[in-house]
């Protein structure tokens, strides 16, 4: 059997996720171990180790965590696997298409996908800067990205607010409505915020699944930030009974 020339040899990390490539019923393929490839050879993860969440659009896993400076005393990892099949492509673009950040995409799918995973690590990023309680961002390859683990020190993730009955829903709500201003002070809107993207841990929310996050500059930014506060409002109001004038935060907010 004639060997690979060396210049064409796949690397040793390639091999490592292939012994991967099942893990919990989770089937990648070579594309995909290629681009999680480099997240070994970064440091970033040592190994992958089970699915805390399966969608149409992307799997999330655990893995644990490798020896960089990114993620240096840390034990866990989230690794964020956005799937190129299934997703929907047209909801995407509608996250997209008029964002002034991004003017050049490809039209294909896994040129969108790769756009929505770079659009994710990038809105982490703003949010973390801005003061935010969301995950910090490590790195993003291809449709692959890694985010700090917002969870228990067994790898138990932090329950969503949906799951969670919260002491002092006042203030909660106070500080889910604080996260917001800070994102969009940083320019930035959530777009999708309910109690399904919102975690609890220590009586704190943390924000999560920003890929459909929009600049405020994108056309329909101010009517994403009204949805975002009407969801979260309802939510309250109906689990609570905590009563907020929807036109009064939204004027709180972008003041």
């Amino acid at each position: 059997m004639a060997r690979l020339a060396k210049r064409k040899r796949p690397s040793r990390d390639f091999y490592t996720v292939k012994e991967q490539r099942k893990v919990d019923t989770g089937i990648f393929d070579d594309r995909t171990m290629i681009f999680l490839s480099k997240f070994y050879n970064k440091g970033i993860i040592g190994q992958l180790l089970f699915a805390v969440a399966r969608g149409k659009e992307a799997d999330v896993y655990i893995a644990s965590a490798g020896e960089s400076e990114e993620v240096k005393g840390k034990q866990y990892v989230i690794i964020k696997f956005f799937r190129v099949e299934t997703s929907s492509f047209f909801k995407m673009e509608d996250y997209i298409i008029g964002d002034p950040r991004f003017t050049k995409i490809g039209r294909s799918k896994i040129a969108i996908v790769k756009t929505w995973c770079k659009k994710e690590f990038g809105n982490l990023m703003v949010a973390r800067e801005a003061g935010v309680n969301s995950p910090t961002p490590y790195m993003f390859n291809g449709s692959v990205l890694a985010m700090e683990f917002i969870g228990a020190d067994d790898g138990t993730v932090s329950p969503m607010l949906k799951d969670t009955a919260v002491d002092s829903p006042e203030i909660f709500l106070d500080n889910i409505l604080h996260q917001v201003r800070l994102l969009y002070k940083s320019n930035l809107v959530h777009a999708d915020l309910s109690e399904f993207n919102v975690l609890v841990k220590d009586n704190q929310p943390y924000i999560i699944d920003l890929g459909q996050a929009v600049s405020v500059k994108h056309p329909n930014a101010i009517e994403f930030l009204e949805r975002d506060i009407r969801v979260v409002l309802n939510y309250f109001g109906k689990k609570y009974g905590v009563k907020r004038d929807p036109k009064e935060v939204m004027w709180q907010i972008v003041k």
